[in-house]
Parts: structure tokens; C-alpha cells; sequence
């Protein structure tokens, strides 16, 4: 059967781009629906200022005049300034059980971006390192947070076949809250007179809004050695304070500020809105602003959906602080687990701090890459 691949132009064709996943992933117990409405924008150049530094192009395939998949690539020309190569991603692919319809929605994907003379492409990658990236290779039978991300388990292996390898690997970890011992709370009190830190801790979301600029300026410098990682600009921030300020709830988010009053360190855990986004099925209204109103209050599971500490804080402890104080709410709330989001999976001190507690490790995303040729 021939397969037609259409480009994304009208909003008509964004809304069949974002629609198709609903009816991939129809009936799974475990993949989470974003907001289509978010979604659509993500992908509007008039509504993400992401676009102004990027170029980015993204496509259906059609069998039998049915949308069966999707696939959009970009550049983000900052971040190939920053390391000096010329390579594009690809994001947002979803299909169904098809490998002619994968392989032409790649090849797609791959020739514009040989077109605009990249040498190879990886991902699934986004705009920046807060946009969906990676794809899963390990963890099928576990629900992911809003923030991660969920796949069919017939992904992977259509890549490895096209060619594609291992760049990086991302891990992701359930921590089972537990009271904290007293040899803890005397360790936390002791990096605060070692090093003259301080947690913030809140009760309104206002007072949290007046730190979302210095977070931000956090997260930029924390992770600007990462992979993938490109600094967010003005727009950017605006852009993502918009789209995430609604679910914050202040008491799950945790400031370290040095004796000078400087932000050092955050960290932002989000009660888990999983289940709600999925009887919200994609919308707000009329019904799915209750699931996930319903979801804030009472939850039995924190996603941890941030994190950033100041390289010169790492060596003080600064995490500890902010932990500890959310473990503290946690307890105090009744939550049962915390999710964690990916890390690298070379990241060892964060994942040698996430194994003091009790956990597992259930989830393992990966960036793929493949470099063409002539």
C-alpha cells in the first residue's frame, strides 16, 4: 500500500499531528496524553518562541487515507553553535506497528535535514532539555511521570534496525518515602552551620512565582555542560513559566539559599498528575481540570519534576537541605513514593544520591544516533 506524507502547514494539520497518538497508544494502561492544546502550540511557530532559533518541519504519513504516524526534526542552531557539530533531531515520532510507514516517515525526516546540510541526526530530542527527549527502551510496565515519557516497546528495535546507535542513556528511579533517621536530620543541620545555607518553604503559589526567574537563571548554569542542553533566553522562560506555573503545588517546592540570600539550589516535585491526564484524555474542559484539581490535593505519589544546584554548591550538601524538607512534607502529607525524572546515566553522584533511599530503578530512556553518508 503506497504511504502519503504529508507536511504540517494549517492548524487543521496540527491538530491530526497531536490527535494520531491518541489512537497509537488507544487502550494502554500506561502512556499518559499530554494537552493537545499544549501540544498544538508546541509545534505552532507563532506560539513557541522556540522556533526563532530553531528550524523545525514536521510531518503525517497516511495509509488508506488514515493518519498512521508522525515525525517532526529540527535544528536548534544554539545548540550546534555551542559544540561545534551540525547535527539535527527528530522528535515527536509516534506510529503505529509499521516499519514502511517508520521508514518513510525517517528517510522524510532525514532528507531535510541533509537538505539543510547536517551530517547526522539524534534524539528523540526536543527544543531544549525541558521538552520530551528520549525514547524507552526499558520500563513498558510502569506509569510514567508528565514529565517522562512512554513508548510502545516496538520502537526501539525499528531503529537499531535502521541503523541507528546508542548515544546516551537516561535513568529514572521510584523512591519509597520513608522517616527520615536522626543521623539525617543531624547531617542536614550541620551542612546549614557549615556553609551558612537555608531552605525556603512555601504555602502560596505567589511567592513562588517572585523565584521563578532566579530558578531559571539556576537551571541554565546547573546544566550547561549537559548534552543537549542550550541556554534558556528570556522567551524561553516566559514560554515555560506559562505552560507550567498552573500545576505547581508550593508546598512540594523546596529553595536552598546561601547566607548572602543567593538561590543555590531547587527543587520542584509536582503531585503526580498521571492518572488525571489520562481520564482528561487531552483536555481541560469540560471534566479534566477536575481530575487534575482532584489530583493536587491528596496525592500518594510526587513526581520530582526539577531540579537544579549551582556548580559551586554541589560539594555543600545544598541537595540534602532541599530533600530532606520535602521528604518532611511528604511524610507529613501521607505520599507514598517519588518519581524522579531521567538522568544521565554517567550522572553518579545523583544517582548514588537517589540510592540512599529505598528504591528502584525502573526506567531507562535513550538518545539515538545515527550519522549519515554520502
Amino acid at each position: 500500500m503506497t504511504i502519503e506524507i504529508k507536511e504540517v502547514k494549517t492548524q487543521a494539520d496540527r491538530k491530526a499531528f497531536v490527535n494520531v497518538q491518541f489512537e497509537i497508544y488507544k487502550g494502554s494502561e500506561y502512556w499518559v496524553p499530554p494537552l493537545k492544546k499544549d501540544e498544538i502550540n508546541a509545534i505552532n511557530p507563532e506560539k513557541n518562541p522556540a522556533h526563532k532559533y530553531c528550524d523545525a518541519k514536521y510531518w503525517l504519513a497516511y495509509k488508506n487515507g488514515k493518519c498512521c504516524g508522525r515525525i517532526g526534526a529540527l535544528i536548534n542552531h544554539h545548540y550546534n553553535e555551542k559544540v561545534g557539530e551540525k547535527m539535527g533531531r527528530f522528535n515527536r515520532l509516534e506510529f503505529f506497528d509499521d516499519r514502511n510507514v517508520f521508514e518513510a516517515l525517517m528517510k522524510t525526516a532525514e532528507d531535510w535535514l541533509k537538505q539543510k546540510e547536517m551530517k547526522g541526526i539524534h534524539g528523540p530530542l526536543g527544543f531544549s532539555n525541558l521538552d520530551p527527549q528520549g525514547l524507552l527502551v526499558d520500563g513498558f510496565d510502569h506509569l510514567p511521570s508528565v514529565a517522562s515519557v512512554y513508548h510502545h516497546p516496538y520502537y526501539f528495535p525499528y531503529l537499531e534496525d535502521y541503523g541507528f546507535e546508542k548515544e546516551n542513556d537516561w535513568v529514572e528511579f521510584r523512591l519509597t518515602v520513608s522517616d527520615i533517621p536522626e543521623k539525617g536530620l543531624k547531617m542536614v543541620e550541620m551542612v546549614k552551620l557549615r556553609y551558612g545555607l537555608k531552605t525556603l518553604t512555601f504555602t502560596n503559589k505567589n511567592d513562588i512565582i517572585k523565584y521563578l526567574e532566579k530558578m531559571f537563571a539556576v537551571f541554565n548554569k546547573a546544566f550547561a555542560e549537559l548534552p543537549y542542553m542550550n541556554e534558556l533566553n528570556s522567551d524561553m522562560i516566559y514560554y515555560y513559566k506559562k505552560k507550567y506555573s498552573g500545576m505547581i503545588n508550593p508546598k512540594y517546592v523546596k529553595l536552598v539559599e546561601d547566607k548572602d540570600s543567593n538561590l543555590v539550589a531547587f527543587i520542584i516535585g509536582l503531585p503526580s498528575l498521571s492518572r488525571a491526564m489520562q481520564k482528561a484524555r487531552g483536555k481541560l474542559f469540560p471534566f479534566g481540570i477536575f481530575h487534575l484539581m482532584k489530583a493536587m490535593k491528596n496525592p500518594e505519589v510526587i513526581d520530582l519534576a526539577l531540579t537544579g544546584v549551582l556548580p559551586e554548591a554541589q560539594s555543600t550538601g545544598a541537595p540534602a537541605l532541599f530533600f530532606s524538607a520535602l521528604q518532611q512534607q511528604a511524610i507529613e502529607k501521607g505520599v507514598k513514593y517519588m518519581e524522579t525524572t531521567g538522568m544521565f546515566e554517567t550522572n553518579t553522584k545523583a544517582i548514588a544520591f537517589w540510592k540512599n533511599y529505598e528504591h528502584i530503578q525502573h526506567k531507562r530512556k535513550r538518545c539515538y544516533k545515527r550519522i549519515f553518508t554520502e
